[in-house]
């Protein structure tokens, strides 16, 4: 994808840009290069991820490199959570699709973003698992705990809160 489209949205907004890196997969990471001034959020492990990792990267992916592919790193990383109380943004480790994976949770418009935590498609629901299928489900149950009414994954369509339920329900 290129980056351009989303620059160019949001070129008149004059609120500091933050750019959240759900987890270390190629088509989450690239677009950094374009936001090199910015804050870039990861949880730590995606950040290691993405330095010991991105030349392997490059090269099984090239063909989908628009422009050129830089590595810049996060610069603002994260164990378990962040929260943003003046926006009330909280963002999570939830490890499912990766072992890196990070969740955003808009408390007051009661949307959650999950990254690739909600499968590409509704007949491919459950995602590719790089982690054990019970630390995915653990992500799952917490989500199910957490206030939200639309739910935003990846590369899916908008979806809403029982599909938390549906993706157990397959499991």
């Amino acid at each position: 994808m290129n980056i351009e489209p989303v620059k160019e949205y949001i070129k008149h907004d004059h609120k500091p840009i933050i750019v959240i890196n759900t987890h270390h997969h190629w088509d989450h990471i690239w677009g950094n290069g374009s936001f090199r001034d910015c804050t870039i959020v990861s949880h730590k492990l995606c950040r290691d991820m993405m330095d010991s990792g991105w030349e392997d990267m490059i090269q099984k992916n090239k063909r989908f490199i628009e422009g050129e592919a830089e590595l810049v790193l996060p610069n603002l990383t994260f164990d378990n959570e962040l929260y943003f109380p003046e926006d009330h943004i909280r963002i999570m480790y939830t490890p499912g699709h990766t072992v890196d994976s990070i969740s955003v949770l808009d408390e007051a418009d009661k949307v959650i973003h999950v990254g690739d935590n909600v499968g590409d498609s509704m007949d491919e629901i459950i995602p590719s698992l790089y982690v054990d299928k019970e630390i995915y489900i653990r992500t799952l149950l917490n989500y199910k705990e957490m206030d939200f009414d639309t739910c935003i994954s990846g590369h899916n369509t908008v979806l809403d809160q029982q599909i938390i339920e549906q993706i157990l329900s397959k499991l």
